[in-house]
């Protein structure tokens, strides 16, 4: 009888559950300048559930699909990476690469989720 007692979300005062989490927030790390054909790290990190469609909620029902399924970046309007992301794919998804910069520009940062909704984030870089 104990067990189900752990399932009762107003066991746990304060705690978030799946509709009192928060929008997935992309953050993007970068230098801000660098020389002409360098090289350079760019590390990104959404915090996201990735919600697989498999566990179910306190009432015993399935929790809803919902995961980053593409993840893509352009340079200056042009597509230089993407992502197809499945179910195996952690919560909080983390991505780097190394990219050759040619000129000052501006990185776009898109990810796609199941459901339709698009995060985005942009990163501008000066070449010098």
């Amino acid at each position: 009888m104990r067990a189900a007692k752990f399932r009762n979300p107003s066991f746990f005062p304060g705690i978030k559950f799946m509709a009192d989490t928060p929008k997935p927030t992309p953050r993007v790390r970068m230098p801000a300048t660098a020389k002409a054909g360098e090289v350079i790290e760019v590390k990104t990190l959404i915090s996201h559930e990735m919600e697989s469609g498999q566990r179910k909620d306190a009432a015993g029902q399935l929790i809803a699909r919902k995961i980053i399924k593409q993840f893509s970046v352009s340079f200056n309007g042009q597509e230089i990476m993407t992502a197809d992301w499945g179910s195996a794919v952690s919560a909080n998804p983390y991505q780097s690469f190394f990219v050759r910069v040619p000129e000052s520009g501006t990185f776009a940062f898109t990810w796609l989720d199941d459901d339709g909704s698009v995060y985005k984030a942009e990163q501008k870089i000066t070449v010098n």
